[in-house]
Parts: C-alpha cells; structure tokens; sequence
C-alpha cells in the first residue's frame, strides 16, 4: 500500500471504529484536544527553552556591564590623575605669569633691548598658559562626559541585576511549588509505589506513570477498583492546585489489537485517557477545563524491549502536572 494512502485510511479506520463506540462530535473533540495538546506542549517547551536563553543571554550581558564599569571606574581614576597634574602645572604658570608681570614692570626702567627681550618671553609664556588651559578645560570637559556615562552604565547595570533577581526569585518559588506539590503527590499516592506507579519531576512539570495493570484489565477501558482508588487519591492531592493544567496521556505496547470494536492502539491508548479523565471529572471534582486527553499509541515507549516486562512498562497511563508560568512571561514581555 502506498505511504502516502496510509494516513487516510487510518483515519477513516479510526472514523469508522469510533462510530460504533463514541458519538462522532465526541470523536472530533477528543482529536482537537489532542491537537491542541501537541501545540501547548511544543509551546511550552519552546517557551522555557526562550525563557532559560533570555536568562542566560542577562547573566553574560551583566557580567560584560560589569566589567565595562570596572574599566571606567580605572579610567576615571586615571583621568583624576591627570587632572590633579594639570591643577600644579597650572599653578606654576600662575607663578611664571607672577613673575612675567614683574618683569613687564621692569621694562619700563631697562633698556629698549631688554625690553624686546621680554616683551618675547611674555608673549611666549602667555601663548604656553592659554594652551594648557585650553588642554586643562578639554580633560575636565572629557572627565564629565566619562562621569555621566558611568553613572547611566551604573544604573542600567542595576536595572538588568534587579531584573535577573527577579527572574531567579519568581523560578525558584516556582520550582519549590512544584517540588511541594510532587512530594504531596507521592505521599498520597505512596501505598501504589511497588504497584507499577511513580511520580517523576522533569522540566519542570510532575508526571505520574501508572502501568496499564494497575488500571485496567487486558485489552479493556474500564477502570478497576484499585485504580480507581489510585487516582482519586492523586484527585485529591491536587484538588487544591488552581494554576496547574493536567495532561492525561495514554500509552500502549506495540501488540496489535485482534477483534473487538478498536481499530488499533490508537483507539485504545484514546479511550483509556478519556476514561480517565471522566473519572477525574465526575469523582475526583477536578475542573475539566484543566483537563486534557491524549492517545499517543506504542509510539513513545518507555522500554524498547520486546519482553513481556518491557511492553508491560509500555502499557500506561502518564499524568501530566504543568505549573502555570504566566508570570515568567509577563516579567519577560515587560
């Protein structure tokens, strides 16, 4: 069969199958929660990934500011340096014109020749004491300038490290509430730790694993008991949580479906989720509309094995617990 006839009819496969089981307007939502599952996913991880470059773009863009300031901070020094030098030179052309001025008034007594002599070494001097307060009032107009560059570079350098403190701050409590809520998570569920369940924090969001056994009987979307148990005590720790959205995945093992109304593991991996999710909805309380439900098949497997222990570790139902990070972004967009 061509590749490309093979998307196509797996789809009117899958169309048709749903029929005999869900109504095909809940067929159409599931698919566009799933759609939209993939899209917030992609987002997200784009979103963090954005969010831990812009981080680390401040920290070496602050530390560059910082040099920058030490370097001017020497510069500056420097040119106070020169300027107290400028200060004594300049001193001692007053003392020089003191004396020039002495000996213009002895001009009028000396000689005609002696006095054209002098006369040559004041204007000489004269000429020597404007270009040094020329040079002089140039450092001082060059040390301002140096100043109030410093001074902006100083304040921009304390804007961005305010800035990156704050960053820090808001993703460190956001990490401490995510660590809390992923210790609360397994406490609750800790009498299912040996019963093919675990709890995982993972770029930043929680994931609960349950294998398929756990939940449901071979081949079968019904929940049982003890899984139903397991997750309305996962309900319960999180009925509190208003900034997180839960993400209900269902996983399969690669075996094929034989008979029955499913079409393929697809079909299965979907109603498996959606199950539980209805669970949630009706006795767990939780808010639907932080509830999504996705089938992703045998196609992200957790073991790559082809042993019954294997495709057993590929059977499950993964619970995903994503933080709201609307803070982050408006500190980033500001």
């Amino acid at each position: 069969m061509k590749s490309y006839l093979r998307p196509f009819l797996i789809v009117a496969a899958f169309g048709m199958a749903l029929q005999a089981c869900v109504p095909a307007r809940q067929f159409e939502e599931m698919k566009n929660k799933q759609e939209t599952c993939a899209d917030e996913r992609a987002q997200l991880s784009q979103e963090k990934k954005d969010l831990e470059t812009e981080r680390n773009e401040l920290l070496v863009s602050t530390e560059s500011m910082r040099k920058t300031v030490e370097y001017l901070e020497g510069d500056t020094t420097r040119l106070g340096i020169s300027l107290r030098k400028m200060n004594r030179q300049y001193d001692k052309i007053n003392e020089l014109n003191d004396e020039l001025l002495r000996k213009q008034a002895e001009l009028r007594d000396g000689s005609a020749a002696e006095n054209r002599k002098l006369a040559l070494e004041l204007q000489k001097t004269q000429f020597e004491l404007q270009q040094k307060e020329d040079e002089l009032n140039d450092l001082d107009k060059e040390l301002k300038a140096r100043s109030a560059n410093l001074d902006r570079l100083n304040s921009e350098l304390i804007s961005r490290e305010a800035r990156v403190k704050e960053l820090e701050a808001l993703v460190s409590r956001k990490d401490s509430a995510t660590q809390a809520l992923k210790d609360k998570v397994a406490a609750a569920l800790y009498s299912f730790r040996d019963k093919g369940l675990t709890v995982e924090q993972r770029n930043g969001k929680i994931y609960v694993s349950l294998e398929a056994k756990l939940l449901f009987p071979k081949g079968s979307t019904n929940i049982d008991p003890e899984g139903k148990k397991a997750i309305l005590d996962l309900c319960k720790a999180i009925a509190e949580q208003k900034d997180i959205s839960i993400l209900v995945e269902g996983h399969t093992d690669s075996d094929p479906m034989k008979g029955g109304t499913m079409k393929d593991n697809w079909d299965l991996s979907v109603l498996r989720a959606t199950a539980v999710v209805r669970l949630m909805v009706e006795n767990g309380e939780i808010d639907p509309t932080k509830l999504t439900a996705a089938g992703r098949g045998e196609y992200i497997p957790v073991d790559q094995g082809e042993t019954e222990d294997a495709k057993a570790k590929n059977r499950r139902i993964e619970i995903i617990l994503t933080p709201d990070l609307n803070d982050l972004f408006e500190i980033l967009e500001d």
